[in-house]
């Protein structure tokens, strides 16, 4: 979302250095988390690392905090952001996040104007009768337990969706804390839809499967066609966001 872009962890910031210049070495022996005022914070041999903005990393649950400082546990000699999904999910809320909540929900609540759930095929008839299988009670389950009411169409052209079921889902994206709202403004764009963003925030529906009932048409694709290398290192890289995104929900509750 363009409200909140990726960032690494601060390790550059602290050092004076930039990553495309110089590969930092690890600079720590224990990593662990200790109970601050305001949260948990992460400690680097008892010190708290910075997010790139200069804040201390200070998560609200020691469940979070734990999450983040097994990623700088399992460095190796040089630090690789990449491998360090949830550091950067703390530091956009706490840098990013907390400081535009409102256009961040925004973004979220598009989603829903377009949901996934809603743009069945219009053929193969097998795809649209699996989509219909497997999407329908999650649209069920947004209107009667989210109140978020959706239609659903046939084919790709744009159904507008009714105005309040997209303001309802601003809603609940405002009434989460930052940490909270940033893995949902992550989750949404990653699987195409506010619906399953939000059942995975709520943890009635897990990272992996809601995974995949996000591509049931690539799927779908691939048991006819087949997979090649490069679409499945894609889609596996993608799936662990997922799975991360779940843990970090989790560590949140």
């Amino acid at each position: 979302m363009s409200h909140i872009p990726p960032l690494d962890p601060n390790v550059a910031a602290r050092k004076g250095f930039r990553e495309s210049e110089e590969r930092l070495k690890r600079f720590w022996t224990t990593a662990d988390v200790a109970e601050r005022e305001g949260g948990w914070a992460v400690t680097l041999d008892g010190r708290t690392p910075k997010t790139p903005a200069h804040a201390p990393l200070l998560l609200p649950t020691g469940a979070a905090a734990r999450l983040v400082a097994e990623e700088w546990a399992a460095q190796g000699e040089f630090i690789d952001p990449a491998t360090m999904p949830a550091t950067r999910l703390a530091s956009t809320a706490i840098d990013r996040v907390s400081q535009a909540r409102e256009p961040v929900a925004e973004e979220i609540a598009a989603f829903a104007g377009s949901d996934l759930l809603c743009y069945l095929a219009d053929h193969p008839t097998s795809l649209a009768a699996e989509q219909a299988r497997e999407w329908t009670p999650w649209r069920d389950w947004a209107a009667l337990e989210l109140g978020v009411h959706l239609e659903p169409a046939e084919g790709i052209i744009h159904r507008p969706q009714d105005p309040a079921a997209i303001a309802r889902v601003r809603d609940l994206a405002l009434r989460l804390d930052d940490f909270a709202l940033t893995g949902l403004a992550t989750a949404v764009p990653l699987l195409g839809s506010a619906v399953l963003g939000l059942a995975v925030q709520r943890g009635v529906l897990s990272g992996e499967a809601a995974f995949d009932l996000s591509r049931l048409d690539e799927a779908f694709q691939e048991r006819q066609w087949g997979v090649d290398a490069e679409a499945a290192e894609r889609t596996a890289g993608r799936r662990a966001e997922a799975l991360l995104l779940d843990r970090w929900f989790r560590a949140l509750e």
